[in-house]
């Protein structure tokens, strides 16, 4: 079967210097903005992954020129409002919740109905958790099953501002919102639980007229009607959830030492570097800058020689959101039992990530305790696999993919690991790197 992984031997130690690809949520956020600015934006490093592609097929529908050369894009730009909106127009998101989800509050004001489809995977998603906010901007929304795809988007040119109380921890949400108040008139008000800032940093770095005050638990965001874009000329910064992986597999395997490159350390998505950190890891950060408002940094992961047990503070959970499923692996090492809670969240991603990483665990002989919003690992320090373990019937969810893929090299066993297609969505060249760590 071509679209199949087999493994059947743990990763040896190593000690290597890596780049992984570039920030999958700036990327696409990149996209979105370019296509509004006035002007030519160019990207370099943007990832070239099927979630990204559909964020330049999407723009492309709606008449933005993209022009790729070598390591750049450029897209030409038309103005806030210069999308042309056809009759009977599709925008497909394919496996993209992050494209699926923002572009609906840049289209709340077309004069069009505009029709939104995805794969199997996003279709299952709730998208109910956006139009209830953007429908109260003025916009109709039809949507499958009440919550599902495909929508269809009635847009209004008549919108009003709006008090959006956003409490999942869900950036999506948040930024859609944001989107939406950009094309309205007056002030729209968002108190958001803690989330990714991107599109926040994006706007300040672009001047646009948004307000955000940092509280505790929550962000109170206020964004006015948006007129103009300058042009964003961008180097995409590595994406720490891919680097992940990789951190993880450093964790895993004894007197190994891995440095990454130039990878986005936004205080909002470094959740796995805290809970590592209190896990007993070693993680530095080397040659920090700034970069058009968000933070870089050279990450250095030395393995431990004993890894320690967590009770994992909730208030880590929105930094680290993407991050669980490979986190749960370290946990299934640790001396003792770590419990993770309020993770409901992760059952709104491409599979129902929470059940699936017990599931793993279970499967590699970890005992877990399952309910449906937490999981408590009784972890293993001398956990070693001498079994074949099936991973099918994911949803083709990357993460689940790429997870397995790390618990293979780290535990050993025989593993059949199926939908390897899975990584175009988010990281292409994952087994390119894991294939030059082996060397």
């Amino acid at each position: 079967m071509p679209n199949l992984i087999i493994l059947k031997k743990k990763i040896k130690r190593f000690n290597k210097i890596i780049s992984v690809s570039g920030d999958k949520s700036l990327s696409i956020r990149w996209v979105l903005f370019a296509s509004l600015a006035d002007g030519v934006s160019f990207a370099r490093n943007l990832l070239m992954s099927e979630d990204v592609m559909a964020s330049i097929k999407a723009i492309k529908k709606l008449g933005i020129r993209v022009n790729f050369n070598k390591n750049t894009c450029a897209v030409y730009g038309k103005g806030i409002d210069g999308y042309d909106i056809k009759k009977n127009l599709t925008l497909d998101a394919k496996n993209s919740g992050t494209l699926g989800r923002l572009i609906m509050g840049l289209l709340i004001n077309t004069p069009k109905p505009i029709n939104l489809k995805g794969d199997k995977s996003l279709s299952k998603r709730d998208f109910k958790r956006i139009t209830d906010p953007l429908s109260k901007f003025g916009a109709n929304f039809k949507l499958k099953n009440t919550k599902n795809l495909p929508l269809t988007i009635y847009g209004s040119k008549n919108l009003k501002p709006i008090k959006y109380f956003e409490n999942k921890g869900s950036a999506q949400c948040k930024t859609a919102v944001i989107f939406g108040g950009m094309r309205t008139n007056g002030t729209t008000f968002i108190k958001a639980k803690k989330s990714r800032n991107h599109t926040e940093l994006l706007c300040k770095h672009l001047k646009l007229p948004i307000n955000v005050k940092s509280k505790k638990n929550f962000d109170e965001i206020r964004i006015k009607k948006v007129k103009k874009i300058s042009t964003l000329n961008y180097k995409i910064p590595s994406d720490i959830s891919s680097s992940a992986f990789f951190m993880v597999l450093t964790v895993l395997s004894r007197n190994s030492k891995l440095t990454i490159k130039n990878v986005n350390i936004n205080p909002s998505r470094v959740g796995i570097i805290t809970i590592l950190k209190k896990m007993g890891v070693n993680i530095t950060l080397n040659n920090q800058k700034i970069y058009k408002g968000e933070n870089i940094a050279n990450i250095k992961i030395i393995s431990p020689k004993e890894i320690k047990a967590i009770n994992c503070p909730t208030s880590l959970n929105s930094g680290a959101i993407d991050e669980f499923l490979i986190i749960f692996l370290v946990a299934a090492k640790a001396k003792g039992i770590s419990n993770f809670k309020n993770l409901e969240e992760l059952n709104q991603k491409e599979s129902p990530r929470l059940k699936w990483g017990a599931k793993i665990l279970n499967m590699m002989g970890v005992k877990t305790i399952l309910t449906k919003n937490s999981i408590k690992i009784f972890g293993n320090p001398d956990l070693k696999i001498n079994k074949k373990i099936t991973i099918k019937n994911y949803l083709k969810d990357h993460r689940v993919f790429m997870t397995s893929v790390i618990a293979a090299l780290s535990f050993g066993g025989e593993w059949h690991i199926s939908d390897k297609d899975s990584i175009k969505t988010s990281f292409p060249n994952f087994l390119k790197i894991i294939k030059d760590l082996k060397k």
